[in-house]
């Protein structure tokens, strides 16, 4: 089945400490919402931005996504997310662009734990 429109979905979510544990789960968490809310399935991801803040790197994104959801074909790319004072810490940042039948109104976007701070008018804190 062919889709002809491409869509960003974008998402955050914070964690309390810098541990495998904790972004392992956030990461999860975090995909979790955004495949389901959107629908998404391997073969309609292009691909996959993280970006993390300074304070967390103990553990790659793109590592975890592999690892828990078996998508090894899909290009991954981490970055550290540009300082900002008085930005919000301990936060894992998500774009992902995919083939969709959904229009850009309709995409869910997924901000979790205290990034629903980042986009209140988008809050889907679940």
């Amino acid at each position: 089945m062919f889709m002809n429109t491409i869509v960003s979905i974008r998402g955050a979510i914070t964690v309390n400490e810098n541990s495998v544990k904790e972004i392992k789960s956030a990461i999860t968490r975090l995909l979790n919402e955004l495949f389901t809310q959107n629908n998404l399935k391997e073969e309609k991801i292009i691909n996959i931005i993280f970006t993390v803040t300074d304070d967390l790197d103990i553990l790659n994104p793109a590592t975890v996504a592999r690892e828990e959801f078996k998508i090894d074909l899909i290009p991954m790319l981490c970055m550290q997310e540009m300082k900002v004072k008085d930005g919000l810490q301990k936060c894992i940042r998500v774009m992902v662009q995919a083939y969709s039948n959904l229009k850009k109104e309709q995409v869910k976007h997924v901000y979790l734990g205290n990034a629903t701070n980042l986009r209140p008018d988008l809050n889907l804190d679940i």
